[in-house]
């Protein structure tokens, strides 16, 4: 496992430098335990009444303590100091970031799309590059989400941050970052996810000069993988295939910052020591990451165009059986091979409520218009669907088994219709015109005469 000394391999930033190789354990929802130092963790007992090597014992839990055993979701850590520790919390600037319920603009049924948000010019981390573009749902009560764009070109280099509304779900779409955590650390790059759950302390350090991407702010259940049903026992995203971090650590003192945001608002508190200082830690509650590459696509081998269901890969379950919280879907690299079918997808309405993002390639639906880094929201029952162009590419193309490659779009799905902030509404990334990609669709109906 790997061991992490600041003290033993200072870098220049006075942190340690990480080892050539990332470790990780696989397997979703398992439970883990992992150790930076040998015998970090006690044997036989979770609160012995001394923890070993002069540590302190501390439970995390993600859900309530008398949550059903197979959905309750807690670790016990082993640090060198408790979370207790630091100094008073005080609000700072929100900047960009918003928390349902916020009402400053009414939701509206128009389709709208934006281009994708600029790279900071002045010093911004993760934190301050961090913009709400629209939200639904309460976090007080525990039901619904965000989300978010980050565009950054500095590391959280002296502060740290954790999230008391929900958990995060990154999106990377421009450049790698690594995520250092109490639990431990990930990489993540475009084409990956990664989720850090509600409480955990982080910092986001940048692998390249800028990043960019996006966020979904869960503020419901905890993410899990959908039912399979009748797909049988395999397919979609397996379980084997989620990363979780292996214990690494901190052991450093300065003048840092924590970082908390709290039913919306962000607090600031001095901790003068990295919160980063697990020794060990076991349990189920901990971060995780997944290669999108690694999804398993189900799709029509006859003909029709299936529902966009069938590309799920996790789900936050409401309290209505077949209606989510909200879904993380993807639309990778695939055949397409369906018989005298319109084989992108198809105009439609939906009462869920669908926000798309794009990471790289063009997605099959637009012919432009639709870019790395954008956005699209399509509310509860606002028709969408292929732009003029495509319609009429695809429904006169000669039908062959077709490989879609290079392209990796998204959808946050939510039962809950997404209120957009001021912000997304006012910004210059707006796109005026989105509309006028369905303008050129002219009604071929031609009337059976009998003759």
């Amino acid at each position: 496992m790997a061991k992490v000394d600041s003290q033993k391999a200072p870098s220049k930033l006075g942190r340690h430098n990480m080892p050539p190789a990332l470790e990780y354990m696989s397997g979703f929802g398992n439970h883990f335990e992992t150790e930076a130092v040998a015998n970090a963790l006690p044997k036989g007992q979770n609160s012995p009444q001394k923890a070993p090597l002069g540590l302190y014992a501390e439970q995390l839990s993600g859900t309530a303590f008398s949550a059903l055993r197979h959905e309750n979701q807690r670790s016990w850590l082993y640090r060198i100091r408790p979370s207790v520790l630091h100094g008073k919390f005080q609000p700072i600037d929100n900047k960009l970031v918003r928390t349902r319920p916020f009402n400053a603009v009414p939701p509206t049924p128009n389709q709208l799309r934006w281009d994708a948000l600029p790279i900071p010019q002045s010093p911004t981390d993760f934190i301050d590059g961090l913009v709400t573009v629209a939200g639904n749902g309460d976090t007080a009560s525990m039901r619904g989400c965000a989300t978010h764009i980050y565009a950054a070109n500095k590391s959280m280099t002296d502060r740290y941050f954790f999230n008391s509304d929900g958990d995060f779900l990154f999106v990377p779409e421009q450049g790698p970052v690594r995520i250092h955590t109490e639990l431990g650390v990930m990489e993540i790059a475009p084409g990956e996810i990664a989720v850090v759950q509600r409480g955990i302390k982080y910092r986001v350090e940048l692998l390249e000069e800028s990043a960019r991407g996006y966020v979904l702010e869960n503020y419901g259940p905890a993410f899990r993988l959908p039912y399979l049903s009748v797909i049988g026992a395999n397919g979609l995203a397996n379980p084997r295939d989620f990363l979780t971090p292996v214990a690494a650590f901190e052991k450093l003192e300065g003048n840092f910052k924590l970082v908390n945001k709290y039913q919306g608002q962000l607090f600031e508190a001095p901790i003068a020591h990295s919160p980063l200082d697990v020794v060990g830690w076991h349990g189920n509650y901990a971060p995780y990451k997944y290669d999108l590459k690694l999804f398993n696509t189900i799709n029509s081998v006859s003909f029709d165009h299936p529902d966009p269901s069938i590309f799920t890969v996790l789900t936050s379950p409401s309290e209505m059986p077949g209606i989510t919280n909200v879904d993380f879907v993807i639309f990778p690299p695939r055949w397409t091979v369906a018989e005298k079918t319109f084989r992108p997808p198809y105009y439609h309405r939906n009462a869920m409520s669908e926000y798309m993002g794009l990471v790289f390639g063009v997605y099959d639906a637009k012919a432009e218009g639709f870019v790395p880094g954008g956005g699209s929201l399509h509310n509860a029952m606002s028709a969408h669907g292929p732009d003029a162009a495509t319609f009429e590419r695809a429904s006169n193309v000669e039908l062959k088994p077709q490989y879609i490659g290079d392209t990796l779009a998204f959808m946050f799905e939510s039962s809950l219709v997404f209120h957009p902030t001021e912000f997304s509404l006012k910004t210059e990334t707006l796109q005026k015109d989105y509309l006028n990609c369905w303008a050129d669709l002219k009604p071929n109906f031609k009337p059976n005469t009998g003759d």
